[in-house]
């Protein structure tokens, strides 16, 4: 794998961050996880302005254009030698030594992944849905950043162990639903979709509001909110969102069957999706 390290394109075993980078000492840095289809970046006005807002509120300087940040994922893809890629952008907040800082960061570094994606499977494997025993935890500030500090995410992935067909489901402090552990959770009754609301504590996903958006054009009702996991065990469809896997139908919440595994609503919308995708090619 060939990765963009602060400008240059090298092999990953030749990159190298500071041990004075904050984002390795204090986990202060962000990224974003987008996928690109034919080489073209998909939902890249969503993805930087999520990253810009998040740069602007930990005071990190933001140092490149969207349109140099764009070139350097290009760059990184076709040194991969991919048209289609699963890509990561990481901004850490730069080497300040030991000890927090009361300022700003003026000195970020930058490093961009890309690796091969899987075709696609159409109609999508469905996964299984379990109920962490570990909370969600709230967000550090005053919104859930898509952050270095993963800490949550990491122990839930342990809670839960290898299986490939299952996601982990978090369940806030007071037991509210929130989202997965690396992706966004939705859920279909009567003909209206329905998600947690972002004051959970759950990430601004991108592909969640692109669903959201979809669901409009279509005049699906939707609704975002604090619910029960009662609420989700009614359902007559749930699905989950990622940028890399885009729409996933779940088969069945910790044990208890979905009645409609791939049912009217989540065809609509993986079909618009899928679509979106074909006019943004």
């Amino acid at each position: 794998m060939h990765i963009y390290a602060n400008g240059t394109i090298c092999p990953a075993h030749e990159a190298s961050v500071s041990i004075l980078d904050h984002g390795f000492l204090y986990g202060i840095g962000l990224f974003e996880t987008l996928r690109v289809y034919d080489g073209k970046l998909f939902l890249w006005d969503d993805h930087f302005a999520r990253l810009s807002s998040g740069l602007l509120a930990l005071q990190i300087k933001l140092v490149w254009s969207k349109e140099e940040l764009a070139d350097a994922i290009r760059q990184t893809v076709e040194a991969n030698g991919l048209r289609d890629a699963y890509v990561r952008l990481s901004v850490t907040a730069g080497p300040e030594g030991v000890g927090l800082v009361a300022g700003g960061y003026e000195r970020p570094s930058l490093f961009v992944f890309a690796k091969p994606v899987a075709a696609l499977e159409v109609p999508p494997k469905p996964k299984r849905l379990q109920t962490l025993a570990l909370p969600r935890q709230t967000a550090e500030g005053h919104q859930r950043f898509k952050s270095h500090n993963y800490l949550n995410n990491a122990l839930a992935r342990q809670e839960l162990g290898a299986r490939t067909d299952t996601e982990g489901l978090f369940l806030t402090h007071d037991g509210f639903l929130a989202e997965g552990i690396v992706s966004n959770l939705f859920w279909v009754r009567d003909g209206h979709l329905f998600t947690p609301s972002l004051d959970t504590g759950i990430l601004d996903g991108v592909t969640r509001r692109h669903v959201l958006r979809l669901a409009e054009q279509l005049a699906i009702p939707t609704a975002e909110g604090r619910y029960r996991l009662e609420d989700l065990l009614a359902a007559d469809e749930v699905f989950t969102t990622n940028s890399v896997q885009e729409i996933v139908p779940v088969l069945e919440v910790d044990g208890a069957f979905v009645p409609a595994v791939y049912g009217k609503y989540t065809n609509e919308l993986h079909l618009a999706y899928r679509q979106s995708v074909a006019t943004f090619m």
